[in-house]
């Protein structure tokens, strides 16, 4: 019926969970880049499937009434924010209905008992993290900025709207030292030169400025120089090299050597403060994790009486939250600095009731449920992407908490563990989406389930 090339008018009529236009064709549905729901546009057919294809906008018709213009000058090349031509009121739309279609098609649910969507007041400047790819172009310039989608090719860009003013700065001294003692940035297809990325944190409520250069080697050209240069940037508090000298996509490896201050910064969630290492796990966006906390504390409604277990627990964010209203709480995550960092914040802020393991989740607790010590009258998850192991599901059914907690940051494998929890006796009473991922096609979600027997 079609081929490749062939060009189609075409109307949007929906959005892909990766940000992609969906529209159809004689029923036959095309997924185009950079469509938004409303536009009617003209396509080349780029690739087709069986039951589908892949087309590239080549004319708007017509523009979609939900169409804004993106304040960033390269968020078509960048691909990092898929939704920035997007209306916000329309983006948060879109990521209700994509939790709430989620729950319904994979998890089985008939109704959804969907409370609220929570987004930002201002979803700009928000990210606490950020990570520069340093490379050359094709003038030989050395350039910082983000990788294209779905490619290492590094489009260039200092100062990223979703990140702090701060970044440009910082890449600016790094680059002109790097320009001034001829320092080469590291080439991923001959494994040569120096600099491969710069990690960059900002605590917003302390004002306190991380930056980690990750090197293919073991030092800089005028180390000194640059700290120099650095430390005149105002918050500037921990300067460290990252040595990552793999073949590898991972961007940090595991040797660390601090040029200066301190090893970590600090910063606030509520009352609570956390000491953030280059290589912790800390949520990126602070103002929408404490509301994401918050809500998930609120599901939990402790009384003080509850022993609480924490899976997946990174640096102690929620567990530390949940102390204050619980009687006791275990934490559980895999990455021994994570835990040894979570101690570290549950004695900076003299919390006693926490108790943290290092391990995977589902085989720390199922030997702590054999050995009778890991009894829950609420659990709280907050699981990678791919959601929760079915061991540890199975050992949770078999402790029989009254409230399960899902935090979720992706609402399909969330919804596939759900199915499993409800056939397994458990309801879902609430669920909450909050923006964490402005103008991404990624969102936060917070469930609490109840026992039904």
């Amino acid at each position: 019926m079609y081929r490749k090339n062939d060009t189609i008018t075409i109307e949007i009529e929906d959005i892909s969970h990766e940000g992609l236009g969906i529209g159809k064709k004689e029923g036959f549905p095309f997924f185009i880049k950079d469509a938004l729901v409303g536009d009617i546009i003209e396509a080349k057919i780029v690739k087709l499937k069986k039951n589908y294809g892949f087309a590239r906008v080549e004319k708007i018709v017509r523009e979609s009434n939900f169409r804004v213009k993106a304040r960033c000058p390269i968020a078509k090349p960048c691909g990092g924010c898929q939704l920035q031509e997007l209306s916000y009121e329309k983006q948060l739309e879109f990521k209700k209905n994509l939790i709430i279609n989620n729950l319904k098609r994979i998890g089985g649910m008939k109704e959804v008992p969907f409370e609220e969507m929570i987004g930002m007041e201002n979803p700009y400047r928000y990210r606490n993290k950020a990570q520069f790819p340093i490379g050359k172009n094709r003038e030989g310039k050395i350039i910082a900025g983000f990788y294209a989608g779905r490619t290492h090719s590094i489009i260039e860009n200092e100062d990223c709207y979703l990140g702090v003013k701060q970044n440009k700065e910082i890449l600016k001294v790094l680059i002109g030292h790097m320009e001034k003692f001829k320092i080469p940035p590291y080439d991923e297809k001959t494994g040569m030169g120096l600099v491969r990325h710069v990690l960059i944190r900002y605590g917003f409520m302390s004002g306190q400025i991380m930056v980690c250069i990750v090197i293919n080697g073991n030092k800089l050209a005028k180390e000194e120089l640059l700290v120099e240069d650095l430390r005149k940037i105002s918050g500037m508090t921990s300067i460290s090299l990252n040595r990552n000298q793999e073949n590898t996509n991972v961007i940090l490896g595991k040797e660390l050597r601090l040029l200066w201050g301190k090893a970590y910064i600090e910063d606030y969630l509520g009352e609570i403060a956390f000491e953030i290492s280059p290589l912790s796990f800390y949520q990126v966006n602070p103002v929408q994790t404490k509301i994401l906390y918050e809500k998930a504390l609120e599901y939990a409604d402790l009384t003080g009486k509850e022993r609480v277990w924490d899976l997946y627990c990174g640096i102690g964010t929620i567990s530390l939250f949940l102390s204050k209203k619980a009687k006791e709480v275990y934490g559980v995550e895999i990455i021994p600095q994570a835990i040894e960092d979570a101690r570290n914040n549950a004695r900076k802020n003299g919390i006693k009731n926490v108790e943290f393991f290092v391990g995977k989740a589902e085989d720390v607790v199922a030997e702590q449920y054999e050995k009778k010590s890991a009894y829950a009258d609420v659990i709280v998850v907050d699981p990678p992407r791919k959601g929760c192991d079915e061991k540890l599901l199975t050992t949770m059914f078999e402790m029989a908490p009254e409230k399960i907690v899902y935090v979720s940051c992706d609402s399909a494998t969330l919804a596939r563990d759900i199915k499993i929890l409800q056939a397994g006796g458990y309801e879902v009473k609430r669920v909450c989406g909050v923006d964490q991922f402005c103008h991404t096609v990624h969102v936060e979600s917070v469930v609490l389930l109840s026992r039904t027997d």
